[in-house]
């Protein structure tokens, strides 16, 4: 069993998530060998020789392709393999597909790599979460989703905007399925420890209601948005990997909003985001954010929806 080396990672999949990833943590100096795997080999080593060019204006690191047995020793195996989301296409609508890679793909990291993290990032990652954790045999601890990080940094960037703030004073989580039935936390929501009506209210916002339903319904419409304009959203996502990263490699026990496994009284048998302490082993537990009766409610459909996909899928 190779020793796990801390300073290594993994890339299953090497499309614009994938690229845009191995990007953002080569930036990020967090480690300082990263080995990119893919179906299409050529692929993987373009994007590997592209990225090391750009090493003179960074810091010393090893980038190349390679294949399962050299994920070995990886800290952490991040996974972007899977077919990507088409304009007027949902990301439940990609279950099937994404199932079938990860049914392939997921027993070769397990075969060569047993003591790193898996962390899941392919769409529909809630779902892929939960198929990984079971593919793989994985205690679920190490196996977990980037789930909603990206849409909390998409609801703390709007109110930031609405507000005028920077938006790494804003205190909010969207929490539940990465997807069309997200959740907004509005009733744990603060700037700075202010509640957030207060603070609506000192910078001259009066309609509660009205601008937290358009600001959620933003949060939930920006993928589609991006995928219409652009065809694809990676640099977002690539942005949330890195910050997960660094929770596990530094050992922060940050509180992120990852997709893991839930094991509550209300919640159980299916992977969905609600905040949680990361660090270097993976999911350190829970944190149980104040939520009113319409938002845990919420959750539980949330929760609802994405079993029923789960037992078409799987």
């Amino acid at each position: 069993m190779a020793v796990i080396n801390s300073r290594k990672a993994a890339i299953v999949g090497c499309g614009f998530v994938g690229s845009a990833s191995a990007f953002a943590l080569m930036e990020s100096s967090l480690f300082s060998e990263m080995v990119l795997i893919d179906a299409d080999r050529n692929r993987a080593e373009g994007e590997a020789l592209d990225i090391s060019h750009g090493l003179p204006f960074s810091k010393p690191m090893k980038i190349y392709a390679g294949d399962y047995s050299d994920i070995s020793d990886a800290a952490v195996v991040i996974v972007t393999a899977g077919a990507g989301q088409k304009p007027g296409e949902t990301r439940l609508d990609l279950v099937k597909k994404n199932v079938g890679i990860f049914r392939s793909v997921i027993p070769q990291i397990a075969e060569y790599n047993k003591d790193g993290i898996l962390l899941i990032v392919a769409n529909p990652v809630d779902i892929l979460t939960y198929t990984a954790a079971k593919l793989s045999g994985f205690p679920e601890n190490r196996v977990f989703g980037s789930g909603t990080v990206l849409d909390t940094a998409r609801l703390k960037y709007l109110l930031g905007q609405h507000l005028e703030v920077d938006s790494r004073t804003v205190h909010a989580f969207i929490i539940g399925e990465h997807g069309d039935s997200e959740i907004a936390a509005w009733s744990s929501a603060n700037v700075s420890g202010i509640p957030l009506h207060d603070f609506c209210e000192m910078r001259g916002h009066f309609e509660h209601e009205k601008a937290m339903i358009e600001i959620a319904e933003n949060v939930k419409n920006s993928a589609y948005k991006i995928i219409e304009k652009k065809k694809a959203t990676y640099y977002g996502i690539a942005m949330s990997v890195k910050r997960i990263c660094e929770a596990i490699v530094r050992d922060e026990k940050s509180i992120l909003p990852i997709s893991s496994i839930q094991n509550t009284e209300d919640i159980n048998g299916v992977a969905l985001s609600m905040p949680a302490i990361v660090g270097k082993n993976g999911v350190e537990g829970l944190v149980p954010i104040h939520l009113d009766e319409n938002e845990r409610d919420a959750l539980k459909k949330s929760a609802e929806t994405l079993k029923a996909v789960l037992e078409q899928a799987l």
